[in-house]
């Protein structure tokens, strides 16, 4: 892997703050800025691959949908296997899958059981950590298929919200590139 160009002090400046969406008083981190940027883009996942392969990654793992642009991306540079963390009925083969509580309801994630090799170490990429909700769920859902996930990594990290602690408590290290305060 080549050094970037750009660090992740740089890559910060590229995520565009959009106040009171979509509620007033949340600040929304827009990353389309950065993966509209070449460069950042580029550094991102150069940085991103950096922290996966510390974890040992043998797979990356990405949900439905930002994670599935960072993931890919990353696991294409580390040479290894994507698995794509899925919205319910998206695949067309027999699948496990995950409910798990959302804020205000709850929702669904599915996968391929066949997608892991029982053992395989995967790190979880994503473009952001908020309160933790869908990390975890994909974490669980990946344990069931077999994977070992003791990694997870994600472009922001909104720590006011928690997410990240909520993952360490379930034993998952967590890194990201930068963090934002607030929600």
């Amino acid at each position: 892997m080549t050094t970037p160009a750009l660090s992740p002090d740089d890559l910060k400046a590229l995520v565009r703050t959009v106040p009171d969406f979509p509620h007033a008083g949340i600040q929304f981190r827009d990353i389309t800025t950065l993966i509209g940027h070449h460069q950042g883009m580029a550094a991102s996942v150069h940085h991103l691959a950096g922290l996966a392969q510390q974890g040992g990654a043998e797979k990356i793992a990405g949900m439905e949908a930002r994670g599935f642009i960072f993931g890919a991306s990353v696991a294409v540079q580390l040479g290894i296997g994507f698995v794509p963390v899925r919205k319910p009925g998206k695949l067309p083969i027999a699948t496990i899958g995950i409910d798990y509580a959302l804020e205000y309801g709850s929702d669904r994630l599915e996968m391929d059981p066949q997608a892991i090799t029982p053992g395989q170490r995967v790190v979880i990429v994503d473009d952001l950590i908020a309160t933790g909700g869908t990390a975890l769920a994909s974490a669980e859902l990946l344990r069931r298929a077999g994977a070992v996930i003791e990694h997870a990594v994600f472009v922001i990290d909104l720590p006011d919200l928690g997410g990240a602690d909520r993952l360490r408590d379930a034993g998952i290290t967590v890194s990201a590139l930068m963090a934002f305060e607030g929600g």
